[in-house]
């Protein structure tokens, strides 16, 4: 399990500074720069990082500051993020880099520490350490798409995306039932061509429901990335058809999905 653990962590570690090397030397006007989130820059982006990393690792370490988080997003429940990215990109640039920076060295040994069958609240189903570690490489690896977006750069696409194409089939029923839909009986296969050429599979290979493509297209789905439409995903059966449209392996109420190119 520790093994496991540690090579979720060097892939987030990777993930952060790969993100963190396109922004270092960003003047102001960079981390101003419009991103596809309506009302985010730059700035906002990383800083919504920054505070997920230090919510995870709350909930890490800290119950009591855990609680208080879950109280806030309760109060305000379709501002919360929104006003906690927005002013934490409101400070200076470096300031917010450091704080990004410490967040995320934090936050991996303090699930390094976490005892083993130790599962973590969050705004979704409790995770496990490795669980977690992939939830946050799922969000470095999206915000950064914005970022790099907004900087008019080209993304690097690894093979480090296997663990968002894992955490979308996981998300499955998650995605069913944020929508009010009911979630599907039958077992579906997944068959996902990697950067690499590998294929990465799931589910049985007699399955009636599928999806098959590139994995990089269904990555960039299920964070909501790209517009179904714009992908070469390939759906057999109603379900997988219909998740495919709703697809997301995020938590919180279902994401407004970007529009067709």
């Amino acid at each position: 399990m520790n093994d496991l653990l540690d090579a979720v962590l060097a892939d987030l570690a990777a993930e952060g500074d790969r993100l963190d090397a396109l922004v270092i030397d960003l003047l102001d006007e960079g981390w101003r720069a419009p991103t596809p989130a309506a009302g985010w820059d730059v700035a906002t982006q990383v800083a919504h990082l920054a505070w997920t990393d230090e919510a995870a690792l709350a909930a890490a370490t800290d119950k009591r500051a855990w609680d208080e988080l879950v109280l806030q997003a309760l109060a305000d429940p379709t501002g919360y993020v929104d006003a906690t990215a927005l002013a934490g990109g409101a400070v200076p640039p470096g300031d917010l880099l450091s704080r990004w920076r410490s967040g995320r060295a934090e936050l991996a040994a303090a699930l390094r520490a976490v005892p083993e069958g130790t599962k973590l609240p969050w705004y979704g189903p409790p995770m496990s350490p490795a669980s977690m570690a992939t939830a946050r490489i799922m969000e470095t690896w999206a915000h950064g798409l914005d970022v790099h977006h907004a900087l008019a750069a080209a993304p690097e696409v690894t093979d480090r995306i296997r663990h968002i194409a894992h955490l979308g089939v996981r998300t499955r029923d998650f995605s069913f039932a944020a929508n009010g839909l009911g979630v599907p009986t039958d077992e579906f296969r997944v068959e996902l061509t990697a950067p690499s050429g590998d294929l990465w599979a799931w589910g049985p290979e007699d399955a009636g429901q599928s999806v098959r493509g590139p994995a990089h297209d269904f990555c960039l789905l299920v964070t909501q990335r790209v517009h179904r439409d714009d992908t070469d995903l390939v759906a057999q059966g109603r379900d997988a058809t219909a998740w495919l449209s709703i697809a997301q392996c995020f938590a919180g109420p279902p994401g407004e999905g970007r529009e067709p190119r």
